[in-house]
């Protein structure tokens, strides 16, 4: 009887106290974690709508545009992760000199940033359509499909193409379900549309950069890589003219 009327106190020691302390500083802690990581998330998913808004209004424009100007270019190299937590290396490749006049458009949008393009690029099984922007940094990669190395746009050797790999599915985000035989165009800024076939699709390290290799036995190539594996690895997807 006499333990039963004993008041909560006698067992509500000083370590207890210390403990219950302990765990609502970690409740408060985490609850605060979760916070900055929900805002973090949502304005990275505003951004990236943001950005995809601006490879529309490029797109429309090199649809509506048939000035083109002409430049010749240095490649840079900067692929990043699907999660956009890691980042590669960047690696800087001298131009390939090719026998066509390699023809830039430099479209302004309504955010007065100005993209130089060289080609569109569409899937039509996985819903991607996007402007190739014909240079490459980390920026660029961020606003639509960028090439990577190659000759000019539907010109013989291997045209080499880099996009994001968005779990939105935005950009590279559908490539895994590429399938052996799915057609792809390719249209330059003449107005010439050429149509691939997938032939070959496979998983490399990132320092593989074999899949980039000129030698097509003369004939039209494009290679689609992305990120794949979190980041670890790359996803290339091999096409040649039908």
């Amino acid at each position: 009887m006499n333990q039963i009327l004993v008041s909560e106190k006698i067992y509500v020691t000083q370590e207890m106290r210390r403990k219950r302390k302990i765990y609502k500083i970690i409740f408060i802690l985490c609850l605060i974690l979760i916070i900055i990581l929900t805002g973090y998330y949502v304005l990275a998913e505003y951004d990236k709508n943001q950005k995809e808004q601006i490879s529309r209004e490029i797109l429309e424009q090199m649809s509506n545009n048939d000035d083109t100007t002409v430049e010749e270019k240095v490649i840079v190299v900067a692929l990043d992760n699907d999660n956009e937590e890691e980042e590669t290396p960047i690696i800087e490749m001298p131009s390939i000199a090719d026998n066509n006049t390699n023809t830039i458009n430099s479209e302004v949008t309504a955010n007065g940033q100005n993209y130089k393009t060289e080609a569109i690029l569409d899937y039509p099984k996985l819903g991607i359509n996007y402007p190739i922007l014909s240079e490459e940094n980390e920026e660029l990669l961020k606003v639509s499909l960028c090439k990577y190395w190659g000759p000019n746009p539907n010109t013989i050797g291997n045209y080499c193409i880099v996009g994001h790999n968005y779990k939105s599915g935005k950009m590279f985000g559908k490539l895994s379900r590429a399938e052996i035989g799915d057609e792809i165009k390719l249209t330059d800024l003449n107005g010439n549309s050429v149509t691939y076939a997938v032939y070959n699709k496979y998983v490399v390290d990132p320092t593989d950069v074999s899949c980039t290799s000129q030698l097509t036995n003369g004939q039209r190539e494009i290679t689609l890589i992305t990120c794949t594996n979190y980041g670890q690895d790359r996803l290339v997807i091999k096409a040649k003219e039908k």
